[in-house]
């Protein structure tokens, strides 16, 4: 849930006086092909090596601890909220953090995947490094496993305070979303507002499938949730005004302005002036637009602001984000991006995709997206099961990424970084059933084997 800034002059501070600026949004972050890119973010729980309880914020082996830790010896420079270190920058790249610590890596804007697995992998060295000399370690999970949600501390970030009361109205499971739940997001880019709905629409389609392959969060509170992605369902109680599928996007004519009015209903968070957040929570941004609040008008830069607290699976911005995925252990940390970047980025591969899921009516869709939740490959899907869709859309993926033709040193193609991600298909097991699994039968719910399977390696020497 990275921040947007806005900027202080050009587009963004123009009080919104016409729908076309809103347009006009969308279209300034179209671009030729030749510069796109592939922006992955990856979140990560950080736990005490020892119990797998989380990490504080607060202390000296918690979370600031170890963001002023990176300051001190990598070279990140930090930035606070009244005194307190909620965030790192280094040139292109950004950490922040979730409201209940999860330490997020925002990665550069990468024109291949060797560039973005490099950066990944100097990253885990960095936070391997500090978080060791703290007694932190990482999990490749998509949930915190172990400490309830009155056990973890709120990360002190203004805009957080404003999101959590609120949560709490709207729905039942907004706070475990908020402190509990880790993803990996892909950013992509388009060159033309067809582009970008044909987009949309294919990976609002696929989004079942995707939820599948990655599912990995089935441990929470110590106990088995009898699903194989409970970070998924979550979102099916967090706030449904700003969640989960987007029906109007698989209609052939959607465009921008079918996204902009359903943005426009949505209720605020906050604005942004001065530095300071200002609670708008529940005004639909029609009516924020049309009144003004407290002498305030509406900038583009408040609907872009806005835009970043919608939580579709998949979100429109000045680039297309794929929300839909559970973090990984770090050898599955960048499968996602290499299935988008071979489906999306190859016009074959973005229509043989559509080909497999163009024909569900729209509950099938959701039945199938729900049992996805518990399933995930086993979902039954007319004559097959999900996982069989999900052997073709990796192939498909593996077809676009060999006809990039985007090598590293050694002469290997970007299919590598889809290797972990076949091998659960292959075996007919998204990784949260193996860890369901295990922990019901061999692991005897012991949390230190859990800890064992899913935490990142030590730093590497030098």
């Amino acid at each position: 849930m990275s921040d947007y800034i806005a900027d202080d002059s050009g587009p963004d501070a123009e009080p919104i006086e016409r729908f076309e600026q809103l347009l006009e949004h969308f279209e300034r972050g179209a671009k030729p092909r030749a510069s796109w890119r592939i922006g992955t973010e990856y979140e990560k729980v950080a736990v005490d090596a020892r119990t797998g309880a989380a990490v504080p914020f607060s202390g000296p082996r918690g979370i600031e601890a170890l963001l002023r830790g990176l300051a001190d010896e990598f070279g990140w420079e930090p930035h606070d909220e009244e005194g307190r270190v909620i965030a790192l920058k280094r040139g292109d790249g950004e950490i922040t953090l979730e409201p209940g610590g999860q330490v997020e890596l925002s990665g550069r804007q990468c024109e291949t995947l060797h560039e973005a697995h490099a950066e990944l992998q100097n990253h885990i060295d960095e936070i391997g490094r500090i978080g060791g000399r703290l007694g932190i370690t990482f999990l490749g999970l998509g949930i915190q496993p172990f400490s309830t949600l009155d056990q973890i501390e709120w990360v002190p970030k203004k805009r957080y305070a404003i999101m959590a009361p609120y949560m709490a109205k709207v729905g039942s499971l907004g706070h475990r979303m908020m402190k509990q739940t880790a993803t990996v997001q892909v950013n992509i880019d388009y060159e033309s507002e067809p582009d970008a709905m044909a987009k949309m629409r294919v990976a609002m389609g696929i989004g079942p499938i995707i939820n599948a392959i990655f599912a990995n969060s089935p441990i929470v509170d110590g106990k088995a949730t009898g699903f194989a992605t409970y970070r998924s369902y979550i979102w099916t109680d967090t706030d449904n005004a700003r969640c989960g599928m987007l029906p109007f996007v698989f209609h052939p004519r959607a465009g921008f302005a079918d996204y902009i009015e359903w943005a426009l209903d949505a209720p605020m968070y906050f604005i942004k002036r001065r530095g300071q957040y200002l609670d708008l929570t529940g005004i639909r941004f029609r009516d924020y637009w049309k009144n003004g609040h407290q002498g305030t008008r509406a900038t583009v830069g408040d609907f872009a602001l806005h835009l970043s607290t919608l939580f579709p699976e998949v979100r429109l911005k000045t680039y297309i984000e794929l929300r839909m995925a559970d973090s990984q252990r770090p050898e599955l940390l960048l499968a996602l991006s290499a299935l988008a970047k071979g489906v999306f980025y190859t016009p074959d591969g973005l229509a043989a995709a559509w080909d497999l899921v163009k024909d569900w009516p729209l509950e099938e869709r959701r039945r199938v997206q729900r049992e996805a939740y518990r399933l995930a490959l086993d979902v039954p899907l007319r004559r097959f099961r999900l996982g069989d869709l999900a052997k073709e859309l990796l192939e498909i993926a593996e077809d676009g990424l060999k006809r990039q033709r985007c090598l590293d040193a050694r002469g290997e193609n970007e299919t590598v970084y889809l290797a972990g991600a076949r091998d659960h298909v292959r075996r007919g097991k998204a990784p949260g059933t193996i860890i369901a699994e295990r922990w019901e039968g061999e692991w005897h719910r012991e949390p230190a084997r859990l800890i064992a399977h899913t935490a990142y390696g030590p730093p590497s020497e030098g």
